[in-house]
Order: structure tokens, then sequence, then C-alpha cells
């Protein structure tokens, strides 16, 4: 063998490979967001400015020191690039299509429920579905708003919906999520309601239970973007536990159905990794400092316990605590936790994540994982480290920022990408596709991978 030739042999074997799976089908793609009900010819849905903010005099103090760091949650839209907040011109327009951006994915039975935030004026519905069975052939269909385009106007109940970011089905058919109440219109934020938990019966699409967090518990609902759901049985539907990561606060809600309290936990796992925090996704360069972002639940235990794995968005490692340890209220005032709360290890470099779920058929959990611009994935019957944590897809032109990640009850895995980024640091181009929902189902999807 020549020494060249040796040498090259040598360089290949040190630069780490990593094996890909089958990847993801795609199901839908849109250039710009459209709806069955725009709210066309009425009355504008932008708050009347002169209207009484339920929570004065907080909100410009935030902002100002949030402008001094200069550092960003995936929250905030940046005043600098607010140029496109259609403020001027966007008075009389319930709907402004560039403003649309979707944000949560999430299928059950033949229709797939999407979030629209309100991050800018023009968004008619926050939450919204695509009827599968009449739908599915179109590759930009149109959405409906759920349950109903009424109950979306936020200014005309204080009882209706204001903000969503993502959702969750129980295994009692329930849709939960949380409403943060607040409005996050650049250089115009406003809190206008309590965040609250919502639970809907989808048998019936009507409202079971609304649940308005204390401002004891939190100030805004700001960092509110997602919730996960641990019930014991599918039986016990009224003895149900929401954990709910606040990414802002870095604080972990617990939320009891069956009592209707809620309680706070602090810990510093909860918190960003200052080195993770530098991120490049879709050509643009910042800095985020998101907070405890994502929770799943592990498998059941022998004594009927489960792990509950959670992570920061600007970080790469992974975290776990038992729900018993969550679960009872007065653990939450203990100022030490001991080894309640472990770490499991880091998932490799720029393995940042938005969003993870747990699937109970093979015992993988599968991540969104954002500087990847795709899926990975990691068996919980595995050691945690690097080498045992897989890549099912990635690719950096079509699934830029994968924004959530859900598994249904059929063990089909879905995921919105929704080119964030670019929307809030520089422009989306309206004439190629930037956002898509994908699909796979869970054994294909860690076939060829170190997850099998």
């Amino acid at each position: 063998m020549s020494r060249t030739l040796f040498l090259l042999c040598v360089q290949l074997w040190l630069v780490p490979t990593f094996v890909q799976g089958d990847g993801m089908i795609e199901v839908f793609k849109w250039k710009q967001m459209d709806f069955y009900n725009r709210g066309d010819g009425q009355h504008s849905r932008r708050p009347d400015p002169s209207a009484p903010v339920v929570f004065p005099g907080r909100y410009g103090r935030e902002r100002s020191v949030r402008a001094k760091r200069e550092v960003f949650t995936s929250r905030d839209v940046p005043e600098r690039f607010s140029a496109r907040s259609d403020f001027n011109n966007g008075d009389a327009a319930p709907y402004i299509p560039y403003n649309n951006v979707p944000m949560g994915v999430t299928h059950f039975r033949g229709r797939l429920f999407l979030t629209m935030p309100r991050r800018r004026v023009g968004i008619p519905s926050t939450l919204n579905f695509i009827d599968m069975r009449r739908d599915s052939k179109q590759s930009s269909p149109k959405l409906y708003a759920y349950p109903n385009f009424e109950l979306n106007q936020f200014n005309k109940s204080a009882q209706n919906l204001v903000s969503v970011y993502r959702t969750t089905v129980d295994a009692c058919q329930r849709l939960w999520f949380i409403d943060t109440g607040m409005l996050e219109y650049p250089n115009n934020r406003q809190q206008i309601r309590r965040p609250s938990i919502w639970i809907v019966d989808l048998k019936t699409d009507r409202l079971i239970k609304r649940f308005d967090i204390p401002e004891s518990i939190v100030e805004t609902g700001r960092g509110l973007a997602s919730l996960t759901i641990d019930m014991e049985t599918a039986e016990e539907c009224g003895q149900a536990y929401a954990y709910i990561p606040d990414l802002v606060n870095s604080r972990l809600y617990v939320y009891n159905l069956a009592t209707d309290r809620i309680w706070s936990f602090a810990h510093n796992y909860f918190n960003f990794d200052p080195v993770a925090g530098d991120l490049n996704i879709g050509g643009q360069s910042f800095r985020w400092d998101d907070g405890i972002f994502s929770t799943t639940l592990g498998a059941q235990q022998p004594d009927g316990s489960r792990d509950v794995y959670f992570h920061a968005m600007a970080s790469k490692n992974e975290f776990v605590v038992s729900n018993r340890v969550l679960q009872l209220e007065s653990n939450a005032a203990r100022s030490d936790h001991g080894n309640d709360f472990r770490l499991l290890g880091s998932r490799g470099p720029k393995k940042q994540s938005t969003m993870h779920d747990y699937d109970p058929k093979t015992g993988v959990i599968f991540y969104a994982e954002i500087q990847m611009n795709g899926v990975g994935c990691w068996n919980t019957n595995k050691p945690f480290s690097e080498a045992n944590h897989g890549i099912v897809t990635s690719n950096e032109k079509t699934m830029i920022y994968p924004s959530d990640l859900t598994i249904d009850e059929d063990g089909n895995i879905w995921v919105m990408t929704n080119s964030m980024p670019i929307f809030i640091y520089s422009t989306l181009d309206s004439n190629v596709y930037n956002f898509r929902i994908w699909k796979q189902n869970v054994n294909e999807a860690k076939r060829n991978t170190v997850c099998e």
C-alpha cells in the first residue's frame, strides 16, 4: 500500500460517521399558510391599542432588560427585525399570509391539529386542523379553525383562545394544550389573559376543562410552549397529571387534574447550557437561551412509576426524574432535591433539540434536532451515549427547524418544520416552500440506525 493511500485510509477512519435511517415522508408543504375561514370582510382581529392590559406595567421593563443583554429565546422576535410585522398597514387585515408560521402538529384519527401562535398580527385562528379524509390528497391544504372560528377570536370574549404553541392527545381521547394568553407582537407584547390549561373532548369537540394558571405560579405565559400528560391507566381519566416546562423561567410545573392544583419545581438542570446557545440554522447565526423545553414519559416500571425525560433547547444534555417525585406536591417546596434529578448524558455535537417523544412499542425516544435539521433517536434499552444516538433523517434544505415532533396512537411520528430562524432574523421567500409536515412509522424510522 502506498503512503498516500495509507494516509487516506487513516483519515477516513478518523472521521466520525453517522448511520442515517430510512428518513421521513413529506405529507404536506406550504409556501404560505391559508385558511378556510380567514375572517375576511369582518372587523380587524387586532386588539384595540387603547384597551386595558390585564396585567399592566411589567412588560415594558421586561423588554428593556432583554434588549440590554441581546440574548433571545425562541419566543422573541427582535425589534430590529420587525419590519414585516405590518403594524402600519395591517390594522384592517385579519389575515396577513406572511405572518402565519405554524408551530405544532398532532395527529388523531384522521385529524391533524396545527397551531399558529400569535407572534404577529393577521392570524385568523391559533388552533386549527386538517381533515385528512377530505384534504389528504392536496399538497397544501387550507386549515379549519378548531373547534370553530368563533372560539379563536380572542378579542370577542374573555373565554376565547389567544395563542397556542403545541398540543397533545391523551389515552382518553382528549386534546390538551396551553393557551399562553399572550400576544407576542414585536414592540407591543400584551398578556391579555391568564395563561391556561385547556382540555377538549375529541369525541364531541367540546371543552371539558379550563384551568387558569395563577400568578403565584407564573406571571406570564411566554415560556409555556408544550405539555406532557401522565396517566397510570387509560381508564383513570380523572387522575391525569400534566407536566409543563417553562423555557423562559426555567421551571417545571405539575398540574393535578383530580385535585385541580398546580405546583412549581425549580432545579439547575432546567437551565440552558451557555456553551450550547450559539446556533446556526437556515443560514442564520444567533444566540438563544431557551431553558427546559420538552418532557416525555418513559416505560412503566414494575412499581407503576415512569421516568420523565427532559431537556433544555439550548443544551445537548438529557436529564431524567421519576414521575413519583413530580407528583408529590410537597417535593416542590424542597430546597435540595438530592439525586432525584439525574443527568443521563450528552447527545453529541450540534444535537440541540426542541421536542422529543417516547414510543412505548419500540422503547425509542425520537428527537426533533434543530442544528441537524432533522430527527434523531435513542433506544432507551441501551446506555445513553453519543454512539447510541442515531440519525433518522437530516436535510438542511427541506427540514429547516423541526419545531414539533409527536407520535400518534398508531405509532406514526409527525414532524413540523417551519423555517422559523429565517422568519425571525431574515425574510422568508414566499415563492418557495417554507413549511412542511413529515410522517414516518416508528419501526421504519429506527430501521438502519443504532436505535434498532
